[in-house]
């Protein structure tokens, strides 16, 4: 079997699909097309792999290919060696993994010249050999035959002790060297091992925010991903140790991997001359060649796990707050509040284009509050404002109630709604040198409250021009894998502006690189184009932009929408090239194309398979059928608002048992994060999301979703919030343990069952100092 189809083999038993299908998209990839198009618009060819199963192929894809790469290379030079020997040969070709592959070319691996090296040069190899195969010898005997003096580089043996050090050296070597050994400790290793963190000496106060790790142990192999990170994050800031330990090695004579080290190389005492030494040898090797690199080894496995889970978290959030609802095209006043310098003003009008701004001051220390609600009625009246949209930054609560006042000032001549709205990103974008490009005349500010305003209208267009990375809907983003952060975070945005599609004569460039084919300098000339020549009105004349050609073509043209266009296919997400495919289903119909699109009754009377031919099959067919039925459908839900309770503007205006709306601004393994309007996101702890068992907490709710919770305990000086969204749970009594636990150091989940009623271990009871202010706001 060569080596493609060794590959195309391993990812179609990995992804329970035929060869075929894997084989068909691989060369679609290979050939330059796009996850997107892949997925929509060549269903027939890859069986109807959806787009999570097109990335995950891609991954192994690459991850395979390298894997062969190596195996090549390490073929070769084990060969050029003249130590390659068929059984030898057998192993590497089947190594299943890159771990496995250097476990076997470890020991012709070059390397510095080591103490084992420097003893085999000594002639002290036939010693360790003679040891080890017969232990009735007697060490400092043999040693004694093996003395010399110093020759060039290679020191003296001067006395027994050396001969056996060298000789001890060289069986150390071989033994942390065995494939076999190495692959069996590290897999113990993994699924028994524990991992044990341990405060360093003098760091308790410096980094109380690891407190739950300064005496902690739990099983190696099933530390989530958020505490592995904090604990990691814990030794990197110099406060916590980290080690990897074996369940009973300190009770046990000997250790379990020094038991498996002998066993490997029959190494057992019965009390004979060499027994003795050859136990020392498996200690050091254990204790000076193993452990530390297999520790070493088994940690950055753990971080890489714990890393991948975070991206994924990471991508799912962004994913759900990508395809948030869009308020739509409304005329907005954006509120980027302030204290001293102000709250900016910034109206957009139904497209997103900048139109007017302001500056106003209600808030200490000037306080010019009926100035700045004149103003605001002002702007409102002027451009016919429907929506005001308030950044949820400093003073955001303060803010919103001047837009509350405004909204009903004004209920009598306009309809207003207010929406609070996330300002994560705003500030990196008004900064940027697309903004700045964009709305190059207007104070960085400004351009902030701008962007409040289009990620009200679209949040999708908006926040495809902030690095996804500050958007604030991840965990630990700064300590994991950059390189693969970035790679998931952008293909989680291709993905969904392909999903909702793309409005060609609206779109910025921002959007547009993000659609199947287009770069950012393709993206540019389309821009440049439409700026030039007026609003394309057909997709082929995309065919006109500036290296723009045929394929590229192919990949972006079915996600490019044209309202108004001559053919009314160019707003829909059928393809160009099925658009003789949609004649002959009108023709066939007895009318024309546009009278076709929408009539729902026709539609579901075709049969699909009466249209499919060698071209198109059924699948394609019946995704045209539907999109007839409903052109250019967003599928993103219906826009709605949490309506923050009035009066709750803090953390001291919580009060235990207090049902409030919010919305849910991150999920995590271990729960979900809720904006309540108090400036600090709550926890809804994994056990406390429902009555039901939930295994992930992205099945009961996702980011952006509103939803009523009850608060559960409130930690003031740590300015932490626990909630519950099963309603009828009651809090404890505050005080009566310690405080919950962090985000970054949420606790390992009781095997209490989740119907259970009460609080959660996230939702820990307020400590003492937040208890007595609790207290001493309602006695006052």
């Amino acid at each position: 079997m060569d080596v493609n189809q060794r590959i195309i083999s391993r990812l179609a038993e990995e992804l329970g699909v035929r060869p075929q299908q894997v084989a068909a998209t691989v060369e679609l990839l290979d050939g330059g097309a796009t996850v997107p198009f892949i997925a929509r618009y060549r269903k027939e060819v890859t069986g109807a792999l959806d787009d999570s199963q097109l990335r995950s192929l891609d991954e192994r894809l690459r991850y395979l290919r390298e894997l062969e790469e190596r195996r090549t290379a390490v073929l070769a030079a084990i060969d050029e060696q003249g130590k390659l020997d068929a059984a030898l040969s057998a192993k590497i070709q089947a190594a299943d993994t890159k771990q496995r592959l250097e476990d076997l070319y470890l020991p012709f691996k070059k390397k510095r010249r080591t103490k084992a090296q420097i003893a085999r040069e000594a002639g002290l190899e036939p010693l360790a050999d003679a040891l080890l195969a017969n232990p009735e010898l007697d060490p400092e005997q043999q040693a004694a035959a093996y003395l010399r003096p110093a020759e060039g580089d290679i020191p003296a043996i001067e006395d027994a002790k050396a001969a056996l050090d060298g000789a001890k050296q060289i069986l150390m070597e071989r033994f942390a060297e065995d494939p076999e050994l190495v692959g069996s400790l590290r897999e113990r290793l993994w699924s028994e091992g524990e991992l044990s963190a341990r405060v360093l000496e003098g760091k308790q106060q410096e980094g109380a925010k690891f407190s739950d790790y300064f005496e902690h142990d739990e099983k190696l192999a099933k530390t989530p991903s958020h505490r592995a990170l904090a604990m990691f994050r814990g030794r990197n800031e110099g406060v916590l140790s980290l080690a990897i330990r074996l369940p009973g090695e300190d009770e046990a004579p000997l250790h379990p991997a020094q038991v498996a080290i002998a066993k490997q190389f029959g190494i057992t005492d019965q009390g004979r001359p060499a027994d003795k030494w050859l136990g020392e040898v498996v200690r050091w090797t254990w204790r000076v060649k193993l452990y530390t690199a297999l520790e070493t080894e088994l940690l950055g496995r753990l971080r890489e796990q714990a890393e991948l889970t975070a991206i994924e978290v990471f991508a799912a959030n962004l994913k759900d707050l990508l395809l948030a609802a869009p308020a739509g095209q409304k005329v907005t006043m954006a509120i980027d509040p302030g204290l001293r310098t102000g709250c900016k003003v910034a109206v957009v009008d139904a497209t997103g284009q900048f139109v007017d701004q302001a500056t106003i001051y209600p808030h200490a220390p000037q306080k010019h509050w009926r100035d700045s609600l004149a103003e605001l009625a002002r702007l409102a009246k002027k451009h016919g404002v429907e929506l005001v949209a308030i950044g949820n930054g400093t003073a955001s609560r303060e803010t919103d109630k001047l837009a509350a006042e405004l909204v009903q000032m004004l209920a009598s001549e306009q309809r207003l709604s207010k929406v609070m709205v996330s300002e994560a990103g705003a500030s990196v974008y008004s900064a940027s040198e697309y903004a700045s490009r964009e709305l190059p005349d207007l104070d960085v500010t400004v351009r902030g409250a701008v962007s409040i305003a289009r990620r009200l209208q679209d949040p999708l267009a908006e926040l495809v021009k902030i690095e996804p990375k500050s958007i604030g809907v991840g965990q630990y983003q700064h300590d994991v894998s950059q390189l693969q952060l970035s790679r998931s975070l952008e293909a989680v945005i291709e993905d969904c502006v392909n999903a909702v599609g793309v409005d060609l004569n609206t779109a910025s460039s921002a959007l547009l690189s993000r659609v199947a084919g287009l770069s950012a300098a393709l993206a540019e000339n389309i821009v440049q184009q439409r700026n030039q020549q007026g609003a394309f009105k057909s997709r082929k004349e995309l065919l006109e932009v500036s290296r723009l050609g045929p394929k590229t073509f192919e990949q972006c043209a079915g996600f490019l929408r044209i309202n108004g266009a001559e053919n009314p296919l160019d707003a829909s997400a059928v393809h160009p090239e099925a658009y003789s495919l949609v004649e002959r289903i009108a023709q066939r119909s007895g009318r024309q194309v546009r009278g076709l699109i929408g009539d729902s009754a026709a539609l579901k009377a075709l049969k699909p398979a009466d249209f499919a031919d060698e071209r198109f099959g059924v699948p394609t067919v019946s995704d045209i059928l539907k999109e007839l039925d409903k052109p250019g459908r967003d599928p993103r839900p219906e826009f709605k608002a949490a309506e923050f309770r009035e009066g709750v503007e803090t953390l001291n205006d919580l009060a235990l048992g207090m049902v409030l709306e919010g919305t849910v601004t991150n999920v995590t393994h271990f729960g979900a994060f809720v904006d309540i309007g108090v400036h600090q996101d709550g926890l809804v702890h994994i056990s406390a999301l429902s009555d039901r068992f939930v295994e992930d907490p992205r099945s009961v709710v996702k980011a952006g979703d509103i939803v009523k919770v009850k608060v559960m305990s409130v930690d003031i000086p740590l300015k932490r919030v626990g909630l519950s969204m099963r309603l009828d749970d009651t809090p404890e009594a505050a005080g009566s343990e310690k405080p919950s636990r962090s985000a970054a150091s949420a606790p390992v989940r009781k095997s209490r069952p989740q119907q259970q009623k009460g609080r959660s271990e996230a939702a820990a009871p307020v400590g003492a100092l937040g208890a007595a202010l609790l207290k001493a706001r309602r006695d006052n």
